[in-house]
């Protein structure tokens, strides 16, 4: 049944597909779809508008029109399917993503000097800890304490061919896929080790897709609700492992 009430309404032409706005929408009512960021349905937005606020564009805006009621009951069916689609990563997504073109990088004079042998010592292993993926470090961990981290979307590492020497070394290292994996989760558990570990500075290292542009998003957001304000860069990467970006966000 449509009502008059207030909605979110989304300007295409100035949405750049960041993403931003999925992490604040708790109910799941916002999607990247054909790299932009769309409403799913009408009676999944409540209209409040805690997405405004992570929008880079200002592509979002809160309006008053006719629109489906807003639906709590769908809402809750509808988180519980996106939890359960969280288990399994399908072959391939309708979302024309970036992050899922199937791309074959051509081999040449990088690739054959790759293969040339300048130095018969092994590299060694920056990585001084265990584990590295963000759900599974705990907020207490030793390796935390005081530590310079390094926040790393999952296809970083194989992108960057100098990644331990020139990002791993000397820090505390996070991975992990905002995209696929609860964003809700990392936010708590980086709010916990802000809160705890009196981290000293962040790098957070993205891949140029939209859908990693969430990750530092998140790890703001956890300095945020930490009360804490620390030194981060924001890197990010080219499919082809160029750095494209690099800024300091925070001060």
């Amino acid at each position: 049944m449509k009502i008059m009430r207030k909605i979110i309404e989304i300007d295409e032409e100035l949405c750049d597909g960041c993403g931003n706005c999925i992490i604040s929408c708790a109910e799941g009512a916002l999607q990247i779809i054909d790299g932009k960021a769309r409403l799913v349905a009408e009676k999944y937005c409540d209209g409040l508008g805690a997405c405004l606020g992570e929008c880079p564009t200002g592509a979002l805006v809160v309006v008053e029109r006719a629109a489906d009621d807003f639906d709590e009951e769908a809402v809750e069916q509808h988180l519980a399917l996106a939890k359960e689609a969280q288990d399994g990563v399908p072959d391939t997504l309708p979302c024309g993503c970036p992050s899922t073109e199937l791309q074959t990088f051509p081999s040449g004079t990088a690739c054959r000097k790759a293969n040339e042998p300048t130095d018969l010592t092994r590299a060694e292993s920056a990585l001084g800890h265990w584990p590295v993926q963000i759900r599974l470090v705990p907020a207490a961990a030793p390796f935390l304490k005081d530590a310079e981290l390094l926040v790393a979307a999952d296809c970083t590492p194989f992108a960057y061919a100098d990644f331990h020497r020139d990002f791993i070394d000397g820090k505390v290292v996070l991975v992990g896929c905002p995209k696929f994996d609860d964003n809700q989760l990392y936010l708590e558990k980086l709010t916990e080790v802000f809160q705890e570990a009196r981290i000293r500075n962040v790098t957070a290292l993205v891949m140029e897709v939209p859908c990693c542009q969430g990750l530092p998003v998140i790890v703001k957001k956890a300095m945020d609700n930490a009360g804490k304000s620390v030194p981060m860069e924001y890197v990010v990467l080219g499919l082809r492992g160029d750095i494209l970006k690099r800024e300091a966000l925070v001060a």
